[in-house]
């Protein structure tokens, strides 16, 4: 590299670092910049020899990191040193302790929190990223700010992804769309969780991301126009009253639509609130609410609102701290368009989250925030969790992206559940031990079942009981984590004490069959009993479950190796369903799929999550009892699997399917016409390569809907045989349905 180069290099770095202070939405004192000076020392210095994948010097990312930390989230000058010198500790000799001494112990708890967690060797039974994912969460006990600077981490390596291999692309757009977001989402960061999907989307479907964001552009001048129409007829009325207020029209994100158009099965074209109109007033607090209301009803005056689309967020606002009021109104030509009405108090907020949040929590008011609640039940659930990591991310994303419900205590004061929630989860929400002994809950005054789900607004009554025990059945109860957590510890003891019992006792069962209890023999019980644990064992053999007649049987079975062997044989070789047998027949040609860069052919499987054929884009997983599994590249299940077990994805892709023949269902909804029944099977039929296996079409009040199985042999036959049905008159919606 050339001096010159350099030199340019250095004067970009410069000018980077003064932006940095431009920017800061907090107010930065002398000592605030003195302290983010030093830090920027330190990371200059630390990443001197560094570059990134594209050829950057790599300080650039850390100070990319601070200006998201700085600017779009708003976070203060520890925040903004920590996230400077983020990667400091894990590229270079400066240790937590240096940091330490030379800032402060909460710049060092910060970077502490920050510091990547090295990998841990890649044990196929256990999911490396699920542990990561458990140790990064579980710095939220710390200080929430550690999660908040790891999203903007993850943020900026989102934005520059592109000289990265395909597969590390996948991986880390995968578990940005599965942890990254609903995080950020949880803490009120909604343009950068909009921004997060968007580019997460970008790389895990990247054909359909390019699709929507052309079509997006293509139909910008439209879009524009219309809001543009609205916005006139709105200005002259607000302005007449006299109120300060701006205008911006805002188009849904791309992920958001892509949502839609898998959700409802639609097109494009036909998903129909595409962009939202948001009026943003200036008020002092006393007159927020009022002014809402009188924008609503001027807004009403020109335009009818949907009567089942209002949200009222201002008098219960989100958990998130999010405030504002939504209508969906009947635009101009028959468009139903989303305007959001909010203060620009409520607006720094639903921009900055967690930040403006507190801001403005200073100025006045020490009441808890939905925010603090949630964060305080999140640090509590979290202590108590004992359950594998695959399950506590499970249970933690369940939290972060639940709908809110409002429920009244028997005094009328007001709890925010997660939508789904029974009333025994309302009991533990008011505290633990009410939701241990609680006996019976009354719904409304009504007497209802521990597992009634509550709606908004129902107002519940715990009756309690000292003698009441949690059981099993009451995790099927329960959605909320707090509760399960609860209910899990409390069984977990008594589980302990039946199962110490059960092991002495089945020591001595033992011994009456002249068998020594030993590690190997425990082992061979499990399995003879098709259990998971010893601890499941010792439990059953403590409650009696498990009989003297079974343990003989073990006993028997364990002298006569001939018919352990055929035992074993015929658990192996399970008895094949005629769906698994048609499964079979269609891997028998192992020259159409093939694995890896070397294009290995192996033997796999096709997952019955996603049914792939061949044509789609597909990926082998490696599963520890099944081989090697394939699903679709859109399956449902595959950020999951791309995220958690990102080193057993393997590539794949079909290279001949000429020679064989796949089953695909497709699903037919349209108006009931004369003779329908005809034309779609001779469509069917006129196209080659292509036979109906059953048909089944029902009608009902002028409306029809089927399904028809048809025997393809790829994905192009099927795609232009789907077009065709499409086209015939009446037809509304073909689509293909996966088991």
């Amino acid at each position: 590299m050339t001096d010159e180069f350099i030199e340019k290099e250095n004067k970009a770095i410069a000018q980077e670092y003064k932006e940095l202070l431009r920017i800061s939405y907090q107010t930065l004192s002398d000592s605030d910049k003195k302290m983010i000076r030093k830090a920027f020392d330190v990371a200059v210095d630390a990443h001197k020899d560094q570059r990134r994948k594209s050829g950057e010097a790599y300080i650039f990312h850390p100070i990319a990191v601070a200006k998201i930390v700085a600017s779009q989230i708003g976070l203060g000058a520890t925040s903004i040193a920590a996230a400077l010198m983020h990667d400091v500790v894990e590229d270079t000799d400066v240790t937590i302790e240096d940091i330490e001494r030379m800032f402060n112990p909460k710049v060092a708890q910060l970077v502490a929190g920050l510091t990547k967690i090295s990998q841990v060797k890649k044990d196929m039974n256990i999911s490396m990223q699920a542990e990561n994912f458990r140790k990064m969460l579980l710095t939220l006990n710390d200080d929430v700010r550690v999660i908040i600077i790891k999203i903007a981490d993850r943020l900026h390596n989102m934005q520059t992804m592109e000289s990265m291999a395909e597969y590390k692309q996948v991986k880390i757009a995968s578990e940005t769309l599965y942890i990254y977001a609903p995080l950020a989402h949880r803490l009120g960061l909604y343009n950068i969780k909009n921004e997060l999907e968007d580019l997460g989307l970008k790389y895990t479907e990247p054909n359909v991301y390019k699709d929507i964001v052309s079509k997006i552009k293509e139909t910008k001048e439209q879009q524009d126009a219309y809001i543009k129409e609205i916005s006139d007829i709105l200005k002259n009325s607000l302005d007449a009253e006299s109120i300060d207020y701006t205008l911006k029209g805002r188009p849904k994100s791309v992920y958001s639509i892509r949502r839609k158009m898998k959700a409802q099965n639609v097109s494009f074209d036909e998903v129909y609130d595409k962009f939202a109109l948001r009026i943003i007033y200036d008020s002092d607090p006393h007159d927020e609410k009022f002014l809402a209301w009188k924008i609503y009803s001027i807004v009403t005056d020109h335009y009818r609102p949907s009567p089942s689309r209002l949200r009222d967020w201002i008098s219960s606002p989100k958990s998130t701290g999010y405030e504002a009021l939504h209508v969906t109104v009947m635009g101009p030509k028959g468009r139903w368009v989303e305007i959001q009405i909010r203060s620009q108090r409520m607006d720094e907020i639903a921009e900055k989250g967690y930040a403006a949040h507190y801001k403005y929590k200073q100025g006045g008011g020490n009441e808890e925030s939905g925010l603090d609640i949630w964060l305080n039940l999140l640090k509590e659930a979290l202590e108590n969790s004992e359950t594998n990591a695959v399950d506590f991310v499970e249970d933690f994303k369940m939290n972060l992206y639940a709908k809110e419900i409002f429920i009244f205590t028997p005094k009328g004061e007001i709890k925010s559940l997660p939508k789904g929630a029974t009333s025994l989860d309302f009991a533990f929400s008011i505290h633990s031990e009410i939701g241990i002994r609680t006996r019976g809950t009354r719904v409304n005054g009504k007497l209802v079942p521990l597992n009634h789900e509550l709606k908004s607004g129902d107002q519940v009554e715990v009756i309690t009981s000292p003698h009441q025990k949690p059981t099993t059945h009451w995790l099927e109860y329960v959605t909320t984590s707090r509760a399960k957590n609860k209910i899990r510890n409390v069984l977990n003891e008594n589980t302990k004490k039946i199962a110490e019992d059960g092991k002495e006792l089945l020591e001595r069962k033992l011994r009456h069959l002249k068998i020594t209890m030993s590690e190997t023999i425990i082992n061979e019980l499990v399995s003879f009993f098709k259990l998971k644990t010893s601890l499941d064992l010792f439990y059953r053999v403590g409650i009696g479950a498990i009989e003297n007649q079974q343990l003989k049987d073990y006993a028997a079975q364990k002298s006569n190796t001939f018919i352990n062997f055929f035992k074993n044989r015929i658990k192996r070789d399970k008895p094949i369903a005629d769906d698994d047998l048609h499964r079979q027949v269609l891997s028998q040609n192992y020259d159409m799929l093939v694995f890896g860069q070397e294009h290995d052919k192996l033997d796999y499987k096709l997952s019955t999550c996603c049914n792939p054929i061949p044509g789609d884009e597909v990926f082998g997983f490696v599963t520890i009892n099944e081989g090697i599994k394939v699903h679709k590249k859109d399956c449902p299940n595959a950020i999951t699997l791309q995220s958690n077990y990102a080193y057993r994805i393997m590539s794949a892709k079909w290279i001949d399917s000429t020679q064989q023949e796949f089953k695909a269902i497709l699903n037919i909804t349209g108006m009931d016409t004369l003779g329908l029944t005809n034309q779609i099977t001779k469509v069917i039929s006129n196209n080659m390569h292509v036979n109906i296996q059953s048909i089944s079409l029902n009608g009902e009040a002028g409306i029809f809907n089927g399904q028809i199985a048809v025997i393809v042999q790829n994905n192009t036959i099927l795609k232009r045989l789907m077009e065709n049905i499409k086209k015939i008159d009446g037809v509304d919606k073909v689509t293909r349905v996966y088991h």
